[in-house]
């Protein structure tokens, strides 16, 4: 059983502002790290916060490390441009440079889920130099797609897929906003059906046991505060990130690797991790959590903790 993080910890935790631009993000800052080693960023996804990774936060703070983890643009305290623009791969990357510039460090360690897996994947081809190694969760490492991927995910998966009933401003916006307690403890994928259904089953409503009444109240808060459209804005980016990547099309991963995903996670079904090998060059580990599912470093942070302790010990 993992140890419980009181929401009060939490939010006792330093934090700081590093502005990027017009976009100023808050950065919970913890740990006061040792010489020689890299600080570690940890980046959430979508619909998560910084909050997520308040488990691995508090381990790699006592074993020795820096810790900084933004609250990503577009969530939580950080800025929400109304520009789905200024949501695309290459600026959320300069984000997280920003971030590391501003606590006067050369490079990171960068760990990234769901969305920020794929923020810290590119980071890591786009800008290797500040990248002393790099972990991705429940989101792998992909080959550049030969076309631009939504009129694929479009024909392989339809219209009602979630990525593709995304890209429409303000639709999957308010959906999600209507019963932000819902959207955030749903064991279904997004859809229109699912926005579209008004009954709801016996404990619909009721968190995972992984989560506590009061840190599901500390994600509703928020959500119901900032609603959900900076992070659906890095969905409407999908086809532009492609063009602004073509650049980046031949280069490989050759930082330390790891990859860490849970065997019900239902992302493996339309992104598999079958090409690590041929996109990491120093793999250090391909985890698979028997029995977990997506909120992988939530579900099971003993294990999380245990394999990310390890891998940053063997790089600095």
């Amino acid at each position: 059983m993992s140890t419980h993080i009181p929401i009060a910890d939490w939010e006792r935790v330093t934090t700081r502002e590093v502005t990027v631009g017009d976009v100023t993000l808050r950065v919970f800052d913890h740990g006061e790290g040792r010489p020689g080693r890299p600080p570690v960023v940890l980046c959430h996804g979508f619909p998560e916060l910084a909050f997520s990774w308040r488990h691995q936060l508090f381990a790699l703070a006592a074993a020795g490390y820096r810790v900084l983890a933004p609250d990503m643009r577009g969530y939580g305290g950080s800025g929400r441009p109304e520009d789905a623009d200024a949501y695309d791969i290459l600026t959320l990357c300069g984000d997280l440079i920003a971030v590391i510039d501003d606590v006067g460090a050369d490079d990171a360690v960068f760990v990234g889920h769901d969305w920020g897996a794929a923020v810290v994947w590119q980071l890591a081809l786009a800008h290797p130099e500040r990248v002393r190694a790099v972990a991705g969760m429940s989101v792998p490492v992909t080959p550049r797609a030969p076309v631009a991927p939504v009129p694929i995910l479009r024909e392989r998966l339809g219209e009602d897929f979630y990525m593709v009933w995304f890209q429409e401003p303000g639709v999957a916006d308010a959906a999600l906003h209507r019963d932000v307690r819902r959207t955030l403890v749903t064991k279904e994928i997004y859809s229109p059906e699912w926005a579209d259904r008004t009954e709801r089953a016996d404990g619909e409503l009721s968190p995972p046991p992984w989560l506590d009444d009061d840190e599901l109240a500390y994600y509703v808060d928020t959500f119901e505060r900032t609603g959900f459209t900076g992070g659906l804005n890095y969905y409407r980016n999908l086809d532009r990130n492609w063009v602004l990547t073509e650049h980046l099309a031949d280069r490989r991963v050759t930082q330390p690797a790891l990859f860490i995903t849970g065997s019900k996670d239902v992302v493996a079904q339309f992104m598999p991790a079958k090409d690590l090998d041929r996109m990491l060059t120093d793999q250090r580990g391909n985890i698979v959590l028997d029995g977990a599912g997506h909120w992988i470093q939530q579900q099971r942070p003993d294990a999380v903790n245990a394999a990310l302790l390890e891998f940053v010990s063997g790089v600095g």
